[in-house]
C-alpha cells in the first residue's frame, strides 16, 4: 500500500527584489512528498533551495501558488495558524545546532514542549525518551558546551522530535561537522527513517544526499528530479 500523501505544492513562486532587479528564488515549483520519504534538497547556492525549505517549514509564504500540508492549505494562513502548524507538524534541524549553552541538554529539549504548553511531568519523559532515541540517554545533565559537535548536533535533532512532528527538516545538518561526525548523524537520520519519520534534507554534499531515497535537484528556481 503506498503512503498517504503528506506535502503537495503546486505552482510555487517566491520573488524578492534586491535593489532595482526582482529575484524569482522560486519559479513554478511543484513537489509532492509522501508520509515515511526520505528527500534530500540538493542544488547551488542561490537555486532556490533555502528559499524552498522556508515555506516547507511554514517559515514564509509564497507569493502564489498552493501549499497542502495533511491536506490543510497552509499557503493561505495567517502568522499564528503558521506558528501552530511549525510546532505540531515539524521538527527543525540546523547547521548552527541553535542549543541555549546555559541550559542542559534535557532542557534544551524540552523547549518545543515548553513553548506548546505541556507540564513538567510529560516534557521530562518526552526529552528523556528523544534522547534516548539519538543515543544521548546518559547526557541529560551536561551543558552543550560540554558536548562534542555531533553530539551537540543529535541534541539538536531530539528537540527536533520532541513533539513527535509529521516531518523532520534539516537544513545542511552536517556542514559544521566532520566527515566521519556527518557519516553518523546521516545514519541517526536514516535510522529515524526506518522508525517512519519523513526527513527532508536541504544540502550541497553529495555523501548527505545519497542517504535519501529521493533527490531533488534545483536550478535558477526550478525543479529537476
Amino acid at each position: 500500500m503506498e503512503n498517504s500523501e503528506l506535502i503537495k505544492l503546486s505552482g510555487i513562486c517566491k520573488a524578492y527584489r534586491v535593489g532595482e532587479s526582482e529575484v524569482r528564488a522560486l519559479d513554478g515549483v511543484s513537489l509532492f512528498i509522501r508520509e515515511g520519504d526520505f528527500l534530500a534538497i540538493m542544488g547551488p547556492s542561490g537555486s532556490g533551495k533555502s528559499t524552498l525549505m522556508n515555506i516547507l517549514g511554514c517559515l514564509d509564504v509564497p507569493d502564489s501558488g498552493e501549499y497542502f500540508l495533511r491536506g490543510l492549505e497552509v499557503s493561505e494562513m495567517d502568522e499564528d495558524e503558521l506558528a501552530e502548524i511549525r510546532n505540531r507538524e515539524i521538527g527543525f534541524v540546523f547547521q548552527m545546532f541553535n542549543l541555549l549553552p546555559r541550559l542542559t541538554v534535557l532542557r534544551n529539549v524540552e523547549l518545543p514542549l515548553i513553548y506548546g504548553g505541556a507540564n513538567w511531568r510529560k516534557r521530562r519523559a518526552a526529552a528523556g525518551e528523544a534522547l534516548e532515541r539519538v543515543g544521548l540517554g546518559g547526557r541529560l545533565h551536561h551543558k552543550p558546551t560540554e558536548l562534542s559537535g555531533g553530539e551537540r548536533q543529535r541534541v539538536a535533532i531530539a528537540r527536533a522530535l520532541v513533539n513527535r512532528p509529521s516531518i523532520v527538516l534539516a537544513d545542511e545538518p552536517t556542514g559544521n561537522l566532520d566527515s566521519k561526525t556527518g557519516q553518523e548523524i546521516m545514519d541517526v537520520f536514516s535510522d529515524l527513517n526506518r522508525l517512519g519519520h519523513t526527513i527532508i534534507v536541504v544540502t550541497h554534499e553529495k555523501e548527505v544526499a545519497h542517504h535519501a531515497n529521493r533527490i531533488v535537484r534545483m536550478k535558477d528556481g526550478h525543479l529537476e528530479e
